[in-house]
């Protein structure tokens, strides 16, 4: 995800509606549930603000048993809830349905859940014009704003499949997370919500996601395929070619503006799947969409702020950033909240690097640069990177993004490359599908190196800061040796940082570099050079998250 200026407005709005203090941080999924699949049916109108939805749940018992099922669900009514076919009982509890469990269930069993429900979505289904002041329809669910539409259990660490059926005005085209099952058809008359001037859009996901990752998106797109990616390499695409098709459905208005933006949307498939591993889903569609952030990376579903598309400032950045994160966040997704980084840090460092490859290192240095200074000067910095946050949409900061990146970029430099991206490579084929904790992926990456790195993320991922340096240099002429003293002085609260730089010496006629470590808090190292240099720099290439406050 991009554009988390407006976090703090967000929170706000969500906060007022739900008439509470902050927005609960979700507990770690239910204890004693494991969704497996939803089977969502919609039906949307081209004017209100109203739908009608239709849910099957399929989930399994787990020990310890509970006696009923909280589901998240606010500001909705309820029709009618049944299990396996059976009328069921059920309450609301403050955002929460709760769902008697029969008896006679017993741990291991599978039961199917249905709920009629319905009404205006305060949050998460967005029904309104769009910028171009076409009515539309779209779901934005990040981080637990799925259960204003969707009854479910709103966590990131529980992830299932999912199928929709969306009925919606014929001059809509609908598009939604997996592949698309059949043709669009007319909506029958018997169907939810009645008939009319009405199409039937199917889609499925058969890999499963987070519940922040389903979503639906319903306008009056122009849809163009922008080529095949990951060929060979997309273990869950349907296509006989072996390939996901990479598309973008945009408004009429701004076809040639997204058309520039999304050119190289197959070329950052490709390099991802490469660097990484193979594709996780069945097919890339780029959406313009009323997401409120600049990019949203829904599983194979990726929305895009309207009014940054109609306006064409949205940064090709961007895309890079949330096509990243079908790797990370969407296949390997935090268990936790509070380990965010792990998807918008690694989706901040990765996107950069396909402009490493394709833009050339000025380019990609710039980006760290750029990233470097909003970290630095924000209101992160004392605090670490993992961190529980009472208002999850506080979670959008330097920390999990532009810090989170330089930790990657950091690590690259310790490990080097060869190791790293294997690393990265053993981390993703380990835990594609799956939820994880920075601990994984720490013990991924000293698998691979054969090193204790505990010293690395403790520093760096659970300690607040970076090293502020003040540096010193004097020739000492008879010994030719340059002694270069190294102060940190970040605040004391901070860690001292241990880590291996190089310093380049400029000679006449050419430079030298050598390596230093820095471990204390002061330092004086001596490098025995020709003859006194005439210029120093400290990390030349910018492999370290640090702030240079003198040097002489």
């Amino acid at each position: 995800m991009t554009g988390g200026s407006r976090r703090t407005a967000v929170a706000a709005v969500v906060t007022a509606m739900l008439g509470l203090g902050s927005l609960p941080v979700p507990p770690a999924a239910v204890p004693g549930i494991d969704v497996l699949g939803y089977d969502v049916e919609l039906s949307l109108e081209r004017s209100g603000a109203f739908f009608q939805g239709r849910v099957s749940i399929r989930l399994v018992l787990q020990d310890p048993r509970p006696s009923e099922l909280p589901l998240d669900l606010s500001g909705l009514e309820v029709e009618w809830v049944r299990i396996d076919g059976t009328d069921t009982a059920f309450r609301r509890d403050r955002g929460t349905l709760r769902i008697a469990i029969p008896p006679r269930a017993e741990v291991g069993d599978q039961l199917v859940v249905e709920i009629l429900y319905g009404g205006s979505p305060i949050d998460g289904l967005i029904l309104r014009d769009n910028v171009h002041g076409v009515r539309s329809a779209f779901v934005d669910n990040w981080p637990d704003r799925a259960r204003f539409w969707l009854p479910s259990v709103d966590h990131p660490s529980d992830k299932a499949t999912v199928r929709f059926t969306v009925h919606a005005p014929s001059a809509w085209s609908v598009v939604a997370n997996g592949h698309m099952v059949g043709e669009p058809s007319p909506t029958k008359p018997d169907a939810l919500g009645g008939a009319g001037d009405r199409r039937t859009w199917r889609w499925e996901s058969g890999v499963p996601v987070s519940t922040y990752n389903m979503v639906v998106g319903a306008s009056e797109f122009v849809i163009r395929s922008v080529g095949t990616a990951a060929c060979g390499r997309a273990p869950a695409t349907i296509r006989d070619d072996g390939c996901i098709d990479v598309s973008y459905w945009v408004y009429q208005a701004d076809t040639t503006f997204a058309a520039e933006l999304f050119a190289r949307a197959p070329q950052m498939v490709d390099f991802f799947t490469d660097l990484i591993g193979p594709f996780p889903f069945e097919k890339l569609a780029n959406v313009q969409s009323a997401t409120r952030f600049g990019g949203m990376e829904n599983a194979s579903a990726i929305f895009y702020s309207e009014e940054a598309i109609a306006q064409g400032t949205m940064a090709e950045g961007t895309v890079s950033h949330e096509i990243a994160h079908q790797w990370f966040g969407d296949s390997v997704t935090e268990a936790e909240w509070s380990h965010l980084w792990l998807s918008e840090g690694f989706a901040t460092y990765f996107g950069a690097l396909f402009f490493e490859e394709a833009d050339g290192t000025d380019d990609f240095r710039r980006r760290m640069e750029e990233s470097r200074r909003t970290y630095v000067s924000s209101d992160d910095v004392g605090h670490p990177i993992v961190r529980a946050e009472n208002n999850l949409m506080d979670l959008l900061n330097s920390n999990n993004y532009q810090k989170g990146g330089w930790v990657l970029h950091m690590l690259r430099g310790v490990l080097g490359d060869e190791d790293f991206f294997t690393g990265i490579q053993e981390y993703f084929g380990r835990h594609a599908g799956d939820v994880i904790l920075t601990a994984d992926f720490q013990r991924s990456m000293e698998g691979v190196s054969g090193l204790d790195l505990e010293w690395f993320f403790r520093q760096w991922v659970h300690e607040p800061g970076y090293p502020r340096l003040a540096i010193s240099t004097e020739w000492l002429a008879e010994s030719r040796e340059l002694e270069i003293r190294i102060r940190q002085e970040q605040r004391r609260s901070w860690p001292t940082f241990r880590f291996t730089a190089d310093v380049e010496f400029d000679l006449p006629g050419r430079s030298v570099r050598r390596s230093i470590e820095v471990r204390g808090r002061e330092q004086a190292v001596r490098i025995s050079l020709p003859q006194a240099p005439t210029g120093v720099t400290f990390d030349p290439d910018g492999w370290i998250l640090k702030e240079i406050v003198g040097i002489r």
